[in-house]
C-alpha cells in the first residue's frame, strides 16, 4: 500500500462518514440478507406505531362523540394486530441485529489476532502487552455499534418518525409547523454536544485501558509486589490513574446527558403549544376532538425516535472513537513482511553464518551489534558468552527474524533468511528462552505446541530427555494436569524444563537455547545438562553460555564485548590466552558459579 493510499484511509477515518463507509464495505455484504429482515421488522414496528396515532381520530370521534357501536369491534381489533405485529417486529429485529453483532465483534476478534500475530516481536517490546489487551477489549463493541445504531436509527426511528410526521401533517398541518419552530435551537446544542464530546470519549478510553493494564500487570507480578512491600507505591499510582479515569468518565456523562435537558425541553414547549391550542379550538370553535387527539398521540409517540434521533450523533460518536482506534491496531504495516519472490529455506547442513553484522533497536538509537561476523557450523554447538549487554540475546533473537538487522547478512546453508519465509525459517528451528512460557491448557498440550501432530508417545520421549516425565508423573493428573496461568502451579525449573520438551518433540534441525538452564537448580541443571547433550546430537546448536559446563562442552566459542566478537575458539584455546576475555571470565569463575555474577567485574 502507498504512502498516499495509507494517508487517505487515515483521514477518511477520521470521521463519522468515513468510519460508517469502512464498516459498511467490510461487514455489509456478508450480513445483507440479516440486515435486511431486521429493517422490515423495524419497517413494521414504524407503520405499527403511526396505524396506533393514526387510528386515534377514529376511536375518540367515532366510539366516544358519534357512538358508533358498530365500529368499534373493529377499531379494537386493529388496533390489537397492530400492538401483536409490532411485538413479534420487535423481537426479530432485536435478535437479528444481536445475532449480527456477536458475530461481528467475533470476526474482528479473529481478525485482531491474526493481523497481531503477523506483527513484528519489536511491536510488542514498544506496545505494553496488558494494556494493549485492554485497549481491544474495551473498543472492539465499537464496530458492532456503529452498524446496529445505523440501522435502528435509520430503519425504526427515523421511519417511525417520518410516519408520525406524515399524521400529524394530515390531521393539522399548522400544528405541524407550530412544533418544528423550535427545533432548529435543538439541533444546533446537539451538534455542539457531540464535538465536545469526542475529545472527551478517546481520553476517557485511553486512560481506562491505562487502569486495566496497571491492574493486570500487579496481579501477574503479585508476588514481586508483595516480596518489595510495593502495596502502597501501586496502590498510590492506580488511584491517581482511576480517580483521572473517574473525572473523565464523569466528564462524559455531563455531555451526554445535556442532551436530555434540551430534548425535554424541545418537547414540553411542543407538547404545551400543541394542548393549548387545541382546547382553544375545542372549546371556541367547537371542531371534534379526534383529529387533535390523534395528532397529540402522533407527537407523543414521535417523541421518543426523536430524542434517539437527536442522541445519535452523540452516540454515534463514543461508537466511532471505539471503532477508530481498533483500526488504528489493524492498520498498523507489519515490518516483516514475506518478499514477493521468498522461497522456502531448503536446509542441509544446517550452518548458520553471520556476515558483518550491525543492529540497533531502535532507528537512530544506539547500536547493539556492530559488524558481527562468524559461522555456526551444522551439526555443531556453538556458544556465545560475555559480559552482559555484549549483545548476544540479540544474535539468538535474529536468527529466528524477530528483528531483522540494520546492515550485514545472516545465512542458513549459503541462504539470506531476509529472502525466504519466515515460516519454513521458523519451522526448522526450536527456540528455549531465558524466560520459560507455558500457555494455558495442560502439561501434555503445552510441550505438543512444539509439534501439533506429535503423537502421546513421542511427547512423553520428549519429556523423558528433559527430565520431566518423572515430575509430571507426579502432578495430580499426570500429562493431562492444568499448568495454570503461565505454569504458576509449577517451579521454575519444571516450567524451564517443560520448555526444553517443547522445543526437543519440534525435532527441528537447528537449536536456539538462550540461557536454557538459568532457571534451573544445580542438581537440575545436570539432569537437563545431559538432556540437551542427547538433542544437541546432529543439530546446529546456538546457545549462550550460562555455566562454564554449557562452555566446555561447546565445538565453538564465540566471546562477544559491546557487540562484537571480541575472541572466538576451542575453550582450551580461549582459556589459555593469558590476556584473554574468556580467559578472565574462565578464571574468576569457580566451577558451578554462574558466569554472570563476575560479568561486571570481568567487562571492567
Amino acid at each position: 500500500m502507498s504512502e498516499k493510499s495509507r494517508t487517505d484511509r487515515h483521514v477518511s477515518a477520521e470521521t463519522i462518514t468515513g468510519v460508517l463507509k469502512r464498516v459498511i464495505a467490510e461487514n455489509g455484504r456478508n450480513h445483507i440478507r440479516g440486515y435486511a429482515f431486521a429493517i422490515f421488522c423495524l419497517v413494521v414496528v414504524a407503520g405499527s406505531t403511526a396505524f396506533t396515532a393514526w387510528i386515534m381520530e377514529a376511536v375518540v370521534n367515532e366510539a366516544f362523540a358519534n357512538r358508533r357501536a358498530d365500529l368499534v369491534a373493529w377499531i379494537c381489533g386493529a388496533i390489537l394486530i397492530a400492538f401483536i405485529l409490532r411485538g413479534f417486529a420487535t423481537y426479530g429485529q432485536a435478535v437479528t441485529l444481536s445475532k449480527i453483532g456477536n458475530n461481528i465483534v467475533a470476526n474482528y476478534q479473529r481478525r485482531l489476532y491474526s493481523h497481531l500475530m503477523s506483527l513484528s516481536v519489536g511491536f510488542f517490546s514498544e506496545a505494553r502487552s496488558a494494556r494493549l489487551a485492554a485497549q481491544i477489549n474495551q473498543n472492539i463493541n465499537g464496530i458492532r455499534d456503529v452498524l446496529n445504531m445505523t440501522v435502528t436509527s435509520i430503519a425504526r426511528d427515523f421511519l417511525t418518525l417520518i410516519a408520525l410526521i406524515g399524521v400529524m401533517i394530515s390531521k393539522d398541518p399548522l400544528l405541524t409547523a407550530i412544533v418544528f419552530l423550535v427545533a432548529p435551537p435543538l439541533l444546533l446544542g446537539l451538534r455542539y454536544v457531540s464535538k465536545r464530546l469526542k475529545s472527551a470519549t478517546r481520553e476517557s478510553v485511553v486512560i481506562n485501558s491505562h487502569v486495566l493494564g496497571a491492574i493486570q500487570e500487579t496481579i501477574q507480578g503479585i508476588s514481586i509486589v508483595k516480596a518489595f512491600t510495593m502495596e502502597d507505591q501501586l496502590r498510590s499510582k492506580v488511584e491517581t490513574i482511576i480517580d483521572q479515569a473517574e473525572k473523565r468518565s464523569n466528564r462524559i456523562a455531563r455531555l451526554s446527558e445535556r442532551t436530555a435537558p434540551m430534548t425535554e425541553t424541545f418537547a414540553g414547549v411542543a407538547i404545551a403549544s400543541v394542548l393549548g391550542y387545541s382546547a382553544y379550538q375545542a372549546i371556541y370553535g367547537g371542531v371534534l376532538p379526534g383529529a387533535f387527539f390523534a395528532f397529540i398521540a402522533a407527537l407523543l409517540m414521535a417523541y421518543d425516535p426523536a430524542r434517539r434521533l437527536a442522541r445519535l450523533q452523540v452516540q454515534m460518536e463514543r461508537a466511532v472513537v471505539n471503532a477508530r482506534m481498533i483500526y488504528e491496531i489493524l492498520d498498523i504495516e507489519p515490518h516483516q513482511r514475506d518478499k514477493p519472490d521468498a522461497k522456502p529455506l531448503a536446509v542441509t547442513q544446517a550452518t548458520i553464518e553471520f556476515r558483518d553484522v550491525s543492529f540497533s533497536y531502535a532507528n537512530g538509537g544506539k547500536s547493539i551489534l556492530n559488524g558481527v561476523s562468524f559461522i555456526a557450523e551444522g551439526g555443531r554447538t556453538t556458544a556465545l558468552v560475555g559480559p552482559s549487554g555484549a549483545g548476544k540475546s540479540t544474535v539468538i533473537s535474529l536468527i529466528p527474524r524477530f528483528y531483522d538487522p540494520a546492515s550485514g547478512q545472516i545465512l542458513i546453508d549459503g541462504q539470506d533468511i531476509a529472502n525466504v519465509t519466515k515460516q519454513s525459517l521458523r519451522n526448522n528451528l526450536a527456540y528455549v528462552s531465558q524466560q520459560p512460557y507455558l500457555f494455558e491448557g495442560t502439561i501434555r498440550d503445552n510441550i505438543r505446541y512444539g509439534r501439533p501432530e506429535a503423537s502421546d508417545a513421542e511427547v512423553e520421549e520428549a519429556a523423558r530427555l528433559a527430565y520431566a516425565h518423572d515430575f509430571i508423573l507426579d502432578q495430580p493428573q499426570g500429562y493431562e494436569t492444568p499448568v495454570g496461568e503461565n505454569g504458576v502451579t509449577l517451579s521454575g525449573g519444571q516450567r524451564q524444563r517443560l520448555s526444553i520438551a517443547r522445543a526437543l518433540v519440534r525435532n527441528a534441525p537447528i537449536l536456539l537455547l538462550d540461557e536454557a538452564t538459568s532457571a534451573l537448580d544445580t542438581e537440575s541443571e545436570q539432569a537437563v545438562q545431559k538432556a540437551l547433550e542427547h538433542a544437541m546430537s546432529g543439530r546446529t546448536v546456538v546457545v549462550i553460555a550460562h555455566r562454564l559446563s554449557t562452555v566446555v562442552n561447546a565445538d565453538k566459542i564465540i566471546v562477544m564485548q559491546s557487540g562484537t566478537v571480541a575472541e572466538e575458539g576451542t575453550h582450551d584455546i580461549l582459556a589459555g590466552r593469558i590476556d584473554g576475555l574468556y580467559a578472565r571470565l574462565h578464571n574468576l569463575q569457580a566451577p558451578g558459579v554462574p558466569m554472570q555474577e563476575n560479568e561486571k567485574e570481568a567487562g571492567e
